[in-house]
């Protein structure tokens, strides 16, 4: 398997489609593609209201992953906070799938992804530090198909989004860190790290903050 493209499967395991899972699963769709992204336990109100259309171009399914067709269990490797061991990148030769909750982070972690866990599927952990489900999606594509180890995958945790010079919100996650070279006032060129997020993030976070972003 180790030319071939993963397959990524999100468990959604909320009722409805909320906005935050909408931009996350946008996100995905963007990284991974319609063509090796599968969503699966989709309700009716998932599909009817709140998908966007471009997500639908992903292989969606209203079975649960253990009726996905074409799909062996002893296939499916889990991304699990709880896993023994941590994800290699040699485990993109063992497993063909990847499976992940698609639910919205809660913080602390209420260990939703334990309802997979008891199906028995292989575990694996991405780190100490809980990322959104985008984020797990997009590490672990570097690490078993581009080969990175994870400890060498770009980082920033919690970090800090300001919306003006008095206001901001702390993100309870890990995410991927992008390095972007800005000049400040004084004309000097700084290189800075920012949060990989799903386009939009940043608005949303805005209304639902009620307050106004400020760069």
């Amino acid at each position: 398997m180790a030319d071939q493209k993963r397959g990524y499967i999100i468990e959604h395991m909320e009722d409805a489609m909320h906005e935050w899972c909408a931009l996350e699963y946008k996100h995905m769709l963007q990284n991974i593609g319609p063509d090796h992204l599968y969503f699966t336990s989709l309700t009716d109100k998932c599909l009817n209201e709140g998908m966007p259309e471009e997500v639908k171009t992903a292989k969606c399914y209203q079975v649960d992953v253990l009726n996905l067709p074409g799909v062996k269990p002893e296939e499916i490797c889990l991304l699990d906070p709880a896993g023994t061991s941590e994800l290699a990148p040699e485990d993109g030769d063992k497993f063909k799938y990847f499976l992940f909750g698609g639910i919205l982070g809660d913080h602390p972690p209420r260990d939703r992804t334990g309802e997979l866990r008891k199906l028995g599927f292989a575990g694996r952990r991405l780190g100490p530090v809980q990322m959104t489900t985008d984020t797990a999606v997009n590490v672990t594509r570097k690490v078993v198909e581009d080969k990175i180890p994870l400890d060498e995958v770009p980082y920033i945790d919690y970090p800090e989004i300001f919306f003006s010079r008095h206001e901001s919100v702390t993100m309870p996650f890990r995410y991927i860190a992008e390095t972007k070279t800005i000049t400040t006032k004084d004309g000097e060129q700084k290189t800075i790290k920012k949060p990989l997020m799903p386009p939009g993030m940043l608005e949303l976070l805005k209304k639902d903050n009620e307050m106004t972003l400020d760069f």
